[in-house]
């Protein structure tokens, strides 16, 4: 379990949708710090967040803001792209990009980051997945989020023996820009940013924040007709 009272935070894509609730339910919270992350660090708008310009491809970027923060405990890897590229008819650079962004940003973070969390004594890592880590409706979006969700699975047995928790979050629509253009239910992202942060204070390996996560998880015992009705006709 983490405490997350007094806890130093960093927070990828924290100017908007899920990585701002994070922030903003962080603070309420009681975190004594929270670093929260942008391109642009002015489109961070909590007046107590501490704004990092980050790229979470380049490893210089990853570099310079680990070096700024070097008193944190907890690791949020919430910055993702939705390229949504096709395997067979997109630029296979756009498929890479996907990859770059949603896998490799947050193994760039976590290894940078892990000395630190160690050295202030361990503490917890939270990687944003995704419903569709487990249903490959995305194209390579699907693809790197499962990628991402193995990684997930891989760095907790990694991290354990050196005092840092893993917790992957996986959820469906939310109710940001990203889906703006979605006719689906979508979850509140306040609401979502409070189950992450339960599950990351009772030390839980996986949060599945919504009806279709938990039924699309369910389903990965069974057949695969069951989860795509494609393959049932």
């Amino acid at each position: 379990m983490t405490a997350l009272k007094d806890a130093n935070v960093f927070v990828t894509g924290g100017s908007r949708g899920i990585g701002k609730a994070l922030v903003e339910e962080l603070y309420a919270r009681g975190a004594a710090k929270v670093y929260a992350t942008a391109r642009d660090p002015r489109s961070v708008t909590h007046p107590d967040a501490v704004p990092v310009a980050l790229e979470v491809t380049d490893p210089a970027s990853v570099a310079a803001a680990a070096a700024q923060a070097q008193d944190v405990t907890v690791l949020i890897n919430n910055a993702g792209a939705a390229v949504g590229a096709s395997f067979l008819d997109s630029p296979v650079d756009d498929i890479r990009r996907e990859f770059e962004t949603n896998f490799y940003g947050p193994l760039l973070l976590t290894r940078a980051f892990v000395p630190v969390i160690e050295r202030n004594g361990g503490g917890h890592l939270l990687n944003v997945h995704s419903v569709l880590s487990w249903l490959a409706l995305g194209g390579s979006y699907s693809a790197s989020k499962a990628a991402l969700w193995s990684q997930s699975n891989s760095l907790r047995l990694e991290l354990q023996p050196r005092g840092i928790s893993v917790t992957g979050l996986h959820v469906g629509y939310v109710d940001t820009d990203l889906a703006a253009g979605v006719d689906a239910p979508k979850s509140d992202p306040r609401a979502v940013a409070a189950l992450a942060l339960d599950g990351v204070e009772t030390g839980a390996y996986e949060v599945l924040a919504d009806d279709i996560t938990r039924q699309v998880k369910a389903g990965l015992a069974g057949d695969l007709a069951g989860l795509y009705e494609q393959l049932a006709k």
